[in-house]
Formats: C-alpha cells, sequence, structure tokens
C-alpha cells in the first residue's frame, strides 16, 4: 500500500456525512487535503474537526462548471500537483415517476453527473502532466442495481459509471487510475429529506464507509482496484 503523507487530495463534497469522515482520516494519515463544499459553516467545522488549514477550504457548487474551475485553479495556485480527486458530492431524490418533477430530474444530473463531469475536467489536465493519479467516485448501489422510486438518481449513477468506464480507455497509456466505489445503505442526511421506510439502524455507518475510501487512497502503484461494492450484510443488492 501507498503512503498517504504528502499526497494532495482534493476532496469535494466534504460537508456530507461520508466525506467529512474522508477529510479527516486522510488528514490524520498525513495527506494534504483540499476541501469543497456549498456550506460554508458546514466546511469551517469540517476543516476544523480535521486539522485542516482554512486556506485549503472552498465554497464550491459543483453544478457550476465557473464554480469547479475557479476552485481547482485556486488550489493549483497553492500546489502543482494533485494526486488524487475524490467526487463525495451528490443528491439523492426518490420519487416515483408519478410524482417525480421535470426540474428534478434535471437537477439530479445536472450534480451528479455533469458535476462530475466538470470536476474530473478540470482536474484531468493537471494528472496528465504528470501522467498519473488516482480518481475515486462514489456511484451508489443505485448505479449498479435500480430500486423503484429511483429513476432520476439511477439514470444519474448509471451515467456516472458509463462516462468514467470511456474516459477510462482513453488513460490507458497513462498511469491515471479510475476507481468507482458503490456505496449502499449509508445512515446519513441522506435519508433525513426521503419519504421511504428504512432500517437506519441496519446501515453501514458514516465512518465505516469513509475507511474504505481511505483504503482506496492508498492503491499500490502496481494495481489499481477498478470498482468496490459495499452493502450492508443483511441488504445486498449486488
Amino acid at each position: 500500500m501507498e503512503s498517504l503523507k504528502g499526497r494532495v487530495v482534493l476532496l469535494a463534497g466534504a460537508t456530507g456525512g461520508v466525506g467529512a469522515q474522508v477529510a479527516k482520516q486522510l488528514s490524520v494519515s498525513g495527506a494534504i487535503v483540499f476541501i469543497t463544499g456549498r456550506n460554508t459553516e458546514k466546511l469551517a467545522e469540517v476543516a476544523q474537526q480535521a486539522g485542516i488549514p482554512e486556506s485549503r477550504c472552498f465554497q464550491m457548487d459543483i453544478a457550476d462548471e465557473v464554480s469547479v474551475n475557479a476552485t481547482v485553479a485556486q488550489v493549483l495556485a497553492q500546489t502543482p500537483v494533485i494526486h488524487i480527486l475524490i467526487n463525495a458530492a451528490g443528491i439523492g431524490v426518490i420519487k416515483s415517476m408519478d410524482t417525480l418533477t421535470s426540474n428534478e430530474f434535471e437537477r439530479t444530473l445536472q450534480v451528479n453527473l455533469m458535476g462530475a463531469f466538470y470536476l474530473v475536467k478540470a482536474v484531468l489536465p493537471n494528472m496528465k502532466e504528470q501522467k498519473k493519479g488516482l480518481i475515486i467516485n462514489i456511484p451508489g448501489v443505485l448505479g449498479k442495481v435500480p430500486m423503484a422510486g429511483a429513476a432520476a438518481y439511477s439514470a444519474s449513477k448509471y451515467g456516472l459509471v458509463g462516462m468514467m468506464q470511456s474516459i477510462r480507455e482513453e488513460l490507458k497509456r497513462t498511469e491515471i487510475r479510475i476507481t468507482n466505489i458503490f456505496l449502499g445503505g449509508i445512515d446519513s442526511a441522506f435519508w433525513d429529506n426521503i419519504d421511504l421506510r428504512v432500517q437506519r439502524d441496519k446501515m453501514i455507518v458514516a465512518e465505516e464507509a469513509a475507511k474504505a475510501i481511505w483504503f482506496l487512497c492508498q492503491q499500490p502503484a502496481s494495481g489499481v482496484v477498478s470498482e468496490m461494492v459495499l452493502q450492508p450484510f443483511n441488504h445486498q443488492a449486488i
């Protein structure tokens, strides 16, 4: 496994339950972590808990290409290289087709799919200069196995998987690695505003999900973990 000490990590979506835990674990491991989020108060709280200086915190709207490009430019103004990109940002809309609105569908695609596109497109030139790097996305289990009421969410995550597989083909002559981690049933704020009966006490806690991402950041130089699936023991969909 490769050491994280001194590795530069850009973590988008650090204010979420899993993202906040990833920030802490990477920082403790000696990584130089830059974090983003839309809520500045939550971002400052995560930074304080993780021991990340204010200069490495950026308010960013992943659904806005201008915001993404400006953030990446500010990160690269502080460091010549980004070793690892982690996209933990995203939204979830779980509604049946008769209640799902066009705006909700479009917003889900804009954040989960277009946002990932903006982020990878902004960071990739720096990684291509190095001819190495690691990109981690979190499609979630619904990016592999759909469920009722997840038309918008699954569309965005299936699109993300297909996009990253295509990009992987473009990068075969480099050492830029791409990993998708399919998380299912994480006890986080994702479920707070979703009208669906779920057993959150049987879900994976955010800290354990973050440990899986922390582990993936230390992949050996000689190989790559293309995919990882992490689900609650009693609720396996894959």
